[in-house]
């Protein structure tokens, strides 16, 4: 977890949420080198001085807020409707159309992850990536450890199929920023369902 003033949480939901919700915008539209702290105090109505008194400096704060985003969609995981999920691909379906959801709510939050997942050249990318790395191996132990793999050919073909499902999405997100095309959310998940019915025909029984 990164390291933050306590007194960040010692602000009303209100004031903590401008903070987070301007840092994402401005994190969203700029390269980690090119987003401007004045322009977040700005936005979230406070001094650069008392943003700095809550977050050490720019990385601290970007870190913060890339952790916000991963709690954002671990929070909104219904573990109890998840756990009754037995079937790979269905399993794969639910946590898709959670992410949809959100990102319909939070228009920065799709640009701010690409950026990111994308950030090779970034000043944070090696910090970024390490957290990334964990975050696939932990995601699959913790929301995957009830699935039935009796339905599978291959057992052991689950955890790459599960992999491969991440590099799918990740292309087909990185061919349309090499376009400077917009994501469509909406779109994305048409291409994403069509993806796991080949997977599905392919390596179950």
């Amino acid at each position: 977890m990164t390291e933050i003033n306590e007194k960040f949480y010692s602000l009303d939901k209100e004031k903590q949420l401008m903070i987070i919700n301007a840092a994402m915008e401005v994190f969203s539209k700029n390269d980690y080198k090119n987003a401007v702290t004045d322009d977040i105090a700005s936005k979230a109505e406070i001094s650069k001085g008392l943003l700095f008194h809550y977050f050490k400096n720019k990385k601290t704060l970007y870190l913060f807020i890339y952790e916000y985003v991963l709690n954002l969609v671990r929070d909104n995981i219904d573990r109890s409707e998840m756990n009754k999920i037995t079937d790979f691909f269905d399993l794969l379906d639910y946590g898709a159309k959670i992410k949809i959801k959100l990102l319909e709510k939070n228009p920065y939050l799709l640009d701010f992850s690409l950026r990111c997942f994308y950030n090779d050249k970034e000043l944070i990318s090696d910090d970024v990536n390490e957290q990334l790395t964990e975050l696939y191996e932990d995601s699959f132990e913790l929301y995957f450890s009830n699935l039935d793999l009796s339905k599978f050919k291959r057992k052991e073909d689950v955890y790459q199929i599960y992999k491969m499902s991440i590099w799918m999405s990740d292309g087909y997100m990185h061919e349309k920023r090499m376009k400077h095309e917009k994501i469509d959310v909406e779109e994305l998940l048409l291409e994403f369902n069509k993806w796991m019915q080949i997977f599905k025909n392919n390596f179950y029984k």
